[in-house]
C-alpha cells in the first residue's frame, strides 16, 4: 500500500520552507552546488539538470540516452544527467525524494500517479513554461490527463507524451480456421459478439480468451469507457462519488460470465500479469489475450518461429472504441531552481522526430499529432497501423484526477474485482463494495 501521508497543500509546504530559511542561510555556502535539484550555474559553469527516466526496454533506454547526449552536445550551458528509475518503485521513490529535497528536475512518470503530487505542491505548473508548439501539437484530450484544479484555476503538471490502447492479441491461424469474423477498427466486435466468439473458440481444454487481471482495476475502468461507464462522478461542488450504473456493468459481467458460465476464459490467468500468459498463448492454450499495445515487442521477440499473431481492436460498446489511458508523462519538480531550462529540455525531447524515436523505442503511440502522422507508425509490420487507428479514441482514464484513487484501488476495488471475476461474490456485492466502501475512502480525501 502506498504511503499517502504527503497530502499537503502548497501553503503548508511554504510554511515549512519559511521555518528553514534561517538555517539554510547559515549553511548556504556549505551546501552550494550540493542541491538535489541540480547545479545553478552561478559559478560560471553550466546549469546542471537531472532527468529521471523510467525507460526499461533496451530500445527505449538507448533512445532516451541518445537524446540526452544530443541535447548536451548542442547546449553546453545546460547539461542534463540521465538517471535511471524504475516503474516498480517510482511513487515511493519520488515521495522520499520530494520530502528530502532531492527530487530530479525532470520527472518521468504516468499521469495516474500525478494527482497527489500535483495537489501536494511537489510538481511545477507548466502552463506558462511550455512553448505554444508543444501545447498545440498534443490534443486537448491528452492534456486533460495531466491538468488538475488547484486554487484559482487549472494547472498543467505534466506533459503526456506516450500512450497505448488496450488491444486483443490473437492467434491468427486459430481465428482463420474457426471462420469467425475478424474485427477491424472500422468494424470491431461488440462486447456481446466478443463473448459469442470466445465461446465458439473454446473447447477441449482450450480457451477463447485469457484475461491477465492481476491488476484488474485500470483494465476494467478503461475498457468500460467504451460502454459509457464512468464510475466516478464529480458534482458541482467538485466532490467525487462512485456510482456503479448499468453502463459500468457490461465489461465486468462479460469477463465474469466468460470465466464462470461459458468456460471460454481461463480462471487460472486472472491472477497473472500480461507476460505470464504468453507461454500459454504461444502453446495454443488461448486464442486471444487482451494486452497493452506495447506487448507487441515481447511477441516479436519471443514468439516461436512460424507462430502467426495479430493485433485486433478491443470490443466496442455504446461509445464505440473509446477507452481510457494514463499516458507516460514528463514533469518538472516544484523545487527545481531551473524550471525554464527543464521545460526547454522537455520541449526538445518531444519534438516530433524525437517523439517518434521514443514511441518506437517503447512500442507505444505518441500523443503528438505530428509524430503520430509519421509513416513509421502506420506500417503493417507488427500491426503499428492498427494501434495508430485507435489513437483518436483514447481518453483520460476515469480515475485520473480523483484524489484518494490509489487507496480506493488497493483497499477496495482490487480485491472486489478479483473476487467477482473468480466467482466468489456476485454483482450486487461487487456494487456494494465499490460504491459504499469506496465512497467512505474517497470522503477522507475530500474534507
Amino acid at each position: 500500500m502506498r504511503n499517502r501521508r504527503t497530502r499537503r497543500t502548497r501553503r503548508s509546504r511554504g510554511t515549512r520552507r519559511t521555518r528553514w530559511t534561517g538555517v539554510l542561510a547559515a549553511v548556504g555556502l556549505l551546501l552550494a552546488g550540493c542541491s538535489g535539484a541540480g547545479g545553478d550555474g552561478g559559478d560560471g559553469g553550466p546549469v546542471r539538470l537531472r532527468f529521471q527516466s523510467l525507460a526499461w526496454q533496451d530500445e527505449s533506454v538507448t533512445a532516451n540516452k541518445e537524446l540526452v547526449q544530443e541535447w548536451n552536445a548542442s547546449h553546453p550551458d545546460v547539461q542534463v544527467e540521465y538517471v535511471q528509475g524504475s516503474w516498480d518503485s517510482v511513487h515511493d521513490q519520488l515521495l522520499t525524494a520530494f520530502e528530502g529535497g532531492e527530487a530530479p528536475d525532470i520527472i518521468h512518470d504516468a499521469s495516474d500517479d500525478l494527482a497527489d503530487f500535483a495537489y501536494g505542491g511537489y510538481l511545477a505548473d507548466l502552463t506558462e513554461l511550455l512553448p505554444r508548439r508543444l501545447k498545440s501539437d498534443i490534443p486537448q484530450r491528452s492534456w486533460e490527463t495531466t491538468t488538475f484544479s488547484e486554487g484559482d484555476g487549472d494547472g498543467i503538471y505534466g506533459v503526456p507524451f506516450l500512450q497505448e490502447p488496450r488491444v486483443l492479441i490473437a492467434n491468427t491461424t486459430w481465428l482463420k480456421k474457426s471462420g469467425v469474423r475478424i474485427p477491424t477498427p472500422e468494424r470491431p466486435w461488440s462486447w456481446a459478439e466478443f463473448r459469442t466468439v470466445t465461446k465458439r473458440l473454446s473447447g477441449d481444454g482450450k480457451y477463447g480468451v485469457a484475461w491477465p487481471l492481476k491488476e484488474p482495476v485500470s483494465a476494467t475502468l478503461n475498457l468500460s469507457l467504451s460502454t459509457g461507464g464512468e464510475l466516478f462522478h464529480r458534482g458541482a461542488d467538485g466532490r467525487v462519488e462512485v456510482r456503479f450504473d448499468a453502463a459500468d456493468e457490461v465489461v465486468p459481467r462479460t469477463v465474469h460470465d466468460q470465466v464462470n458460465e461459458d468456460g471460454s476464459a481461463s480462471g487460472t490467468t486472472l491472477g497473472m500479469g500480461g507476460s505470464d500468459t504468453l507461454p500459454g498463448f504461444f502453446g495454443g492454450k488461448y486464442a486471444m489475450v487482451p494486452l497493452g499495445f506495447s506487448y507487441r515487442q515481447q511477441l516479436a521477440q519471443q514468439a516461436p518461429k512460424g507462430f502467426d499473431w495479430q493485433v485486433l481492436p478491443a470490443p466496442a460498446g455504446a461509445d464505440g472504441l473509446t477507452q481510457g489511458v494514463s499516458p507516460q508523462t514528463l514533469s518538472v519538480a516544484e523545487d527545481s531552481p531551473h524550471k525554464t531550462e527543464a521545460a526547454e529540455f522537455i520541449d526538445f525531447l518531444l519534438r516530433p522526430d524525437n517523439m517518434v524515436r521514443l514511441a518506437l523505442g517503447d512500442w507505444m503511440l505518441p500523443t503528438g499529432t505530428a509524430a503520430l502522422a509519421d509513416p513509421a507508425l502506420h506500417t503493417t509490420k507488427d500491426d503499428w497501423a492498427t494501434g495508430t487507428a485507435l489513437a483518436t479514441r483514447l481518453r483520460s482514464a476515469p480515475a485520473q484526477s480523483v484524489r484518494g484513487y490509489p487507496e480506493w484501488k488497493d483497499k477496495v476495488a482490487t480485491p472486489a474485482f478479483q473476487e467477482y471475476y473468480s466467482g466468489a461474490i456476485g454483482l450486487a456485492e461487487l456494487r456494494r463494495r465499490l460504491v459504499k466502501d469506496g465512497n467512505l475512502v474517497l470522503a477522507r480525501y475530500q474534507r
